[in-house]
């Protein structure tokens, strides 16, 4: 549904975006995560054809976004960083505005399943200067989707809206995965990896990696990763202790415990036990911890810089 391939864009000298290749499959949930600065909206920008690339290709639903503009903006719908509202316009009147805009054949009874959809039927008669932050991102989804394209791009949705909307945000994101190809920014790695099927990390424009969060932590934690905690001497002397074991990469303090990670596999947890009773300090937890995506982010930007 999404074919990128050498997208790159240029602002003088400036590369905002570097030769970015990826795709994105019929009912999936792709996310786009990186930090302020990555690219991220100029490659949204450039996919809803709101600005041209320097060089490369890229397709929505088969069409050629710049060779085929209308026809692929026919197929996205685009909520961007800043919802594009008219404050005097009701809730339905700006919703049927779009749907004539669009071209859709029944507005009145598309504008109705929508508000359904962002769970703004209670609010269709209310003018939009008197809706919350979270309620005007609604608004904004419901715009995206009221001409029901294949493919949806959102650019950091949940921005600025409090903690339970943002909730219901990632919800309805997730449900739109059953029917679009659903595009989703941020950079909030937790939230990639409750809403997105797969994701794409960039930095600088660049792609770092990408693929399933959980094939991401396989390829890049190649080590263990062990929560420890000890009682029965103080801080300094168990990280010591932690540290005088074999193929140790870093032990860091965590919590009221240690985070240990390994440059091998081995499962060092018997070893760890046995130091710690042969030393006379009572083991209190020891588990395995799965590495994060922001564990995966740090990891791949530091070695990048590094080359």
């Amino acid at each position: 549904m999404i074919e990128v391939e050498n997208l790159t864009k240029r602002y003088g000298s400036t590369l905002a975006v570097d030769h970015l290749s990826f795709h994105a499959e019929a009912g999936e949930v792709v996310g786009l995560l990186g930090p302020n600065g990555a690219g991220k909206t100029t490659t949204m920008r450039m996919l809803t054809g709101f600005m041209p690339p320097t060089e490369g290709t890229a397709r929505i639903a088969g069409h050629d976004v710049f060779r085929e503009s209308l026809e692929a903006r026919k197929r996205v719908g685009y909520l961007p960083e800043r919802v594009p509202i008219y404050p005097d316009m009701t809730v339905r009147g700006y919703l049927t505005f779009w749907a004539e805009l669009r071209g859709v054949k029944q507005p009145k009874a598309q504008v109705s399943t929508v508000l359904e959809q962002v769970h703004l039927r209670d609010r269709q008669n209310t003018l939009i200067r008197n809706l919350s932050k979270g309620m005007r991102q609604r608004l904004g989804l419901a715009q995206a989707l009221v001409h029901d394209p294949p493919v949806i791009i959102l650019d950091e949705p949940t921005i600025g809206i409090d903690p339970q909307q943002v909730i219901e945000v990632r919800g309805m994101v997730r449900s739109l995965g059953q029917k679009h190809t659903v595009l989703f920014s941020t950079h909030i790695l937790s939230e990639a990896e409750q809403v997105c099927d797969r994701v794409i990390i960039i930095d600088r424009g660049r792609v770092l990696a990408q693929g399933a969060p959980v094939s991401l932590r396989q390829q890049i934690q190649k080590g263990t990763h062990l929560y420890v905690q000890i009682s029965g001497a103080n801080a300094a002397t168990i990280q010591r202790l932690l540290e005088a074991l074999p193929g140790l990469e870093s032990v860091m303090p965590t919590g009221d415990g240690f985070t240990v990670r390994t440059r091998s596999k081995d499962d060092l947890r018997g070893e760890i036990a046995q130091r710690v009773v042969q030393a006379g300090y009572r083991l209190l937890e020891l588990r395995p911890v799965a590495m994060t995506l922001e564990d995966i982010f740090l990891d791949l930007v530091q070695r990048e810089e590094a080359r």
